[in-house]
C-alpha cells in the first residue's frame, strides 16, 4: 500500500521542541500502529503512514495543536530555544513569525534555520545553515554552520544589529537567493563556498 511522509511540531507555545506527553499521545493514537515515527536531528519528528488515510489524519493532528509540515527538500520549521528568559524578552512573537515565514519552502537541500532568544544560544543557532541570535533589541544572522562531517564548522556572522522590522525580509531573501542559484542537493555551506560570503550580501 502506497505511503506518505510528513513532518510533526508540537508548536512554539515551549520553544518549538517539547511535545506535550498529550500531544504525544494523541500522534500516536490518530496515526495507528502501522505508522512509522522518526525522530529527525532538526527537532521535527517525520511520520510515514498509509496514503489513504493520511489527509484524515492531518487534520486530526491539526486539532490536536500540533503543526505539519512537508518533509524533505524544504526549509525545516524553525529550531528554537526554549525562551527561558521569558517569551516576550526572549522574542517568541518574532520566532513564531519567522517559523511561519520561512518553515516548508522547496530547496535544493534540507535548510535548518535556528533561533536564539538570547547571546547563550542554547538552541545551537551557529551549528544551523542559517543561524538568528537575538542581542537585546537586535538580531545577529550567522551562515554556514555545518555540525556533522569531516569539516563541520560554526557559522560565520553574516550581518549584525539588524532590527525586528527587517528580521524576516533579510532571511527570507537569504533562503530564496540559495533557492533560486543553488544546485540540486546542495547544501548551505557548500552553496556559500562556492559563490562567496561577499556575493550572498550583496544580494540581501
Amino acid at each position: 500500500m502506497p505511503t506518505t511522509k510528513f513532518a510533526v511540531t508540537p508548536g512554539f507555545e515551549q520553544g518549538g521542541s517539547l511535545f506535550k506527553p498529550e500531544q504525544l499521545a494523541a500522534l500516536g493514537a490518530i496515526v495507528g500502529s502501522d505508522a512509522k515515527i522518526e525522530l529527525t536531528t532538526f527537532k521535527q519528528l517525520y511520520v510515514e503512514m498509509d496514503e489513504e488515510r493520511a489527509e484524515e489524519a492531518k487534520q486530526q493532528l491539526r486539532d490536536a495543536g500540533l503543526l505539519l509540515y512537508p518533509a524533505g527538500f524544504y526549509t525545516k520549521s524553525l529550531i528554537a530555544c526554549n525562551f527561558c528568559k521569558g517569551a516576550e524578552e526572549a522574542g517568541l512573537d518574532i520566532a513564531n513569525a519567522l517559523n511561519d515565514a520561512i518553515a516548508g519552502i522547496a530547496a535544493p537541500s534540507p535548510l535548518k534555520v535556528g533561533y536564539a532568544g538570547c547571546a547563550l544560544g542554547t538552541s545551537e543557532p551557529l551549528l544551523k545553515d542559517i543561524g538568528v541570535v537575538k542581542m537585546k533589541d537586535t538580531y545577529d544572522i550567522y551562515v554556514g554552520g555545518e555540525p556533522k562531517s569531516l569539516k563541520a564548522a560554526v557559522g560565520t556572522l553574516f550581518l549584525s544589529g539588524i532590527t525586528a522590522d527587517r528580521l524576516i525580509p533579510v532571511v527570507r531573501k537569504l533562503i530564496d537567493y540559495y533557492c533560486e542559484h543553488g544546485k540540486k542537493k546542495e547544501k548551505f555551506a557548500r552553496f556559500i563556498d562556492r559563490i562567496s560570503i561577499e556575493t550572498l550580501r550583496s544580494a540581501v
